[in-house]
C-alpha cells in the first residue's frame, strides 16, 4: 500500500496541488492541507483499499483538512475570511471524479509580473515540478537558504497583491510569457538531468514539459519562442531511450547508438523549428533548438558542424550572458578546435568561480583533461564532480571514467608510479 500512495505521489502531486491551491488560494495551506491528506491515505488505504482516483481522493480529503486547519482557534482574520468562502464556494464531490487540471493557471499565477524572474520561476518549479528545495537551489546555483527566502516573499506577493489564479487574457500573455517559457524549460531539465536519484531521466517531468508547452503553443500558435522551446524539448527528448546503456550508465551524446534516437520526435521538432523561423523573429530558444538540431542532423558525431555551433552560442550569449551558456561554448570550442582551447576558456577566473560547485563543470573539464592527455588531474576534476552530484546513474558514468583512467595496461591509463 506505502507503493500505491508513493505511485500516486509521483504521479498527482502536481495536479492535486495545483488544484487545492486553485481552491484555497493560498500556497502553503495548500501545501500543509496536501500533507495532512498523505498523512491520512498512509492510514486509510491500507484498511480501506486504494480509491478508484487517488488524487481525487486527496484533494477531497486535503480540502476538508484545511477547512479544519481554517476552524482552528488560531486561525488569522484572513484565514477565517478564507474558510468562510471556502465552505459554500466549493464542492468536488467525494473523490471519484476526474479532478481538473489547474496547472496553466498555476503557472500564470507564479509568473505573474508583479513578481521577479527568478521568484517565478522558483515558485513555480516548486510548486508545479515536484522538485525539492535542494533540487531548485540546484538549478539556480544557489544555496538552499536563499532559494527558499525567495518563494516566501513570492508566496506573500500573491497573497498580498491579490494576484489572480487565472490564465490571463490573450493581450496580457506576451508580458508572462518569458518566465512561463523559463518555467516550462527547467521543469524539463530536471526531468532531463535530475539532479538526485538513480535515473538519467525522470520521464515524467519531461512528458509533463512537452505537454505544459503544447498548452502554450495552443494560447500563442503563432509564437516563435514557445515553438522553438517545444522543437528543442522534441529533439533532446528524442534520445532518451539511447542516453544509457544496459546497465544504466550514462552514454554520452559522441558515444550513444543513434539508429536508437525516436526518428518521430526528432522529425516533430525540426517541423516546429521550421515553423517558428518563418515567423522570422529569432530568440534565445531558436538559438538553442537550432543547436540542437544540428547535433541531431549529423550521420555521425564527427561530422558535427560545431563551427556552425561555436557561432550559435556567440549568438546566444547576447541574449543569456550567463556561466552556463559560456561554459556550452567552452566545449563547442573544443570540439571545434582542441581541447587545450576549451581548457583555457574554462580555466578563465570569470567562469570558473561561479560554476566551482557546479558538478557539470567539473565533469566537463576532467573530459577535456582526459583528452588532453593529463590524465592525473581528469580524474581529480571526475572526482570533484563525483562529490558534487546526488544523481546515481551520473556517479556511475564518473566511476568507469575513473576504472578507466586508473587501469593499468589500458592505453590512456594513468602511469602507474
Amino acid at each position: 500500500m506505502g507503493d500505491a500512495l508513493d505511485a500516486a505521489y509521483r504521479a498527482d502531486r502536481d495536479r492535486v496541488l495545483a488544484r487545492l491551491i486553485g481552491i484555497l488560494r493560498d500556497f502553503d495551506l495548500a501545501e500543509d492541507a496536501l500533507q495532512d491528506a498523505l498523512v491520512a491515505a498512509a492510514s486509510t488505504w491500507p484498511v480501506h483499499g486504494v480509491p478508484v482516483n487517488p488524487a481525487g481522493w486527496l484533494v477531497t480529503t486535503a480540502r476538508r483538512k484545511a477547512i479544519d486547519r481554517l476552524r482552528s482557534g488560531a486561525a488569522s482574520e484572513r484565514r477565517n475570511r478564507a474558510w468562510g468562502e471556502l465552505s459554500v464556494a466549493w464542492d468536488i464531490g467525494d473523490g471519484t471524479q476526474p479532478i481538473a487540471d489547474d496547472r496553466l493557471r498555476l503557472i500564470f499565477t507564479c509568473c505573474h509580473p508583479a513578481l521577479t524572474l527568478e521568484a517565478q520561476v522558483a515558485l513555480t518549479l516548486r510548486s508545479l515540478g515536484g522538485l525539492s528545495t535542494e533540487e531548485v537551489a540546484k538549478a539556480f546555483l544557489i544555496s538552499e537558504t536563499a532559494l527558499a527566502q525567495r518563494i516566501v516573499r513570492a508566496k506573500r506577493k500573491i497573497r498580498q497583491a491579490g494576484i489572480g489564479y487565472r490564465v490571463p487574457a490573450p493581450d496580457e500573455l506576451p508580458d508572462r510569457l518569458a518566465a512561463v517559457l523559463a518555467v516550462v524549460y527547467l521543469i524539463f531539465n530536471a526531468g532531463y538531468l535530475p539532479p538526485s536519484g538513480t535515473d538519467l531521466v525522470r520521464v515524467d517531468l519531461c512528458d509533463e514539459a512537452l505537454r505544459l508547452i503544447g498548452v502554450v503553443i495552443d494560447l500563442m500558435p503563432d509564437g516563435p519562442e514557445p515553438l522553438s522551446l517545444a522543437a528543442m524539448m522534441h529533439i533532446q527528448d528524442a534520445r532518451r531511450d539511447a542516453r544509457v546503456d544496459p546497465q544504466g550508465v550514462p552514454l554520452t551524446l559522441e558515444e550513444q547508438d543513434r539508429s536508437r534516437w525516436d526518428t518521430e520526435k526528432v522529425a516533430a521538432g525540426l517541423a516546429l523549428l521550421d515553423r517558428a523561423r518563418s515567423v522570422d523573429r529569432p530568440g534565445p530558444y531558436q538559438l538553442k533548438a537550432s543547436i540542437s538540431a544540428i547535433h541531431v542532423s549529423a550521420p555521425r558525431s564527427d561530422l558535427t558542424d560545431w563551427n556552425t555551433i561555436v557561432r550559435l552560442y556567440d549568438a546566444l550569449l547576447l541574449w543569456e550572458p550567463t556561466p552556463v551558456v559560456q561554459l556550452n561554448r567552452a566545449v563547442a570550442v573544443a570540439m571545434a578546435d582542441s581541447p587545450a582551447a576549451g581548457l583555457s576558456l574554462m580555466d578563465d577566473p570569470a567562469l570558473a568561480r561561479p560554476l566551482a560547485e557546479y558538478h557539470l563543470f567539473q565533469a566537463t573539464r576532467a573530459d577535456l583533461l582526459r583528452r588532453s592527455g593529463r590524465l592525473e588531474e581528469a580524474a581529480v576534476a571526475y572526482r570533484r564532480a563525483r562529490q558534487q552530484t546526488n544523481n546515481e546513474a551520473e556517479r556511475r558514468f564518473i566511476d568507469r571514467r575513473l576504472q578507466a583512467l586508473d587501469a593499468p595496461g589500458v592505453p590512456g591509463g594513468i602511469p602507474k608510479s
